[in-house]
């Protein structure tokens, strides 16, 4: 398990892809609209991790109602597993809430589910494992 991005909630994507390319001093190397979640993504490499950007694609958008809740920001750390079934089963276990305890479709090539907050420090996690690597 290691850490595979970070992702940040941000109002406004095109701005928030220029913040950061000065930032990082690099290019933005991949952008993705995932239907199922509502979002368009913008990927960073920085290292062995990632730099997502989240940005709504609609008003029902989980990432909109982040931000009007909580406005822009961090909104989940991902760690990347290589067998997300037994990952759930395991947590499941240990007693962790599930958002979602079956897999969807993520961006990047990924399957990812989400645990609750509340039993995490008030950090939304994802796990993921790319689609392919079962």
């Amino acid at each position: 398990m290691h850490i595979d991005h970070i992702g940040i909630a941000v109002s406004d994507l095109e701005s928030a892809i220029s913040t950061y390319e000065k930032l990082l001093n690099r290019t933005c190397y991949k952008r993705e609209v995932v239907a199922e979640q509502s979002v368009e993504t913008a990927f960073f490499k920085t290292g062995e991790s990632k730099v997502e950007l989240l940005g709504a694609t609609n008003s029902e958008s989980v990432i909109r109602k982040f931000i009007s809740k909580r406005g822009e920001g961090l909104h989940h750390v991902a760690f990347e597993v290589n067998n997300l079934e037994k990952e759930i089963t395991r947590l499941k276990k240990e007693g962790f809430t599930l958002l979602n305890e079956t897999p969807s479709a993520g961006a990047d090539n990924k399957k990812i589910v989400f645990l609750h907050p509340k039993e995490s420090n008030g950090v939304l996690v994802e796990l993921c494992q790319t689609v392919g690597d079962d």
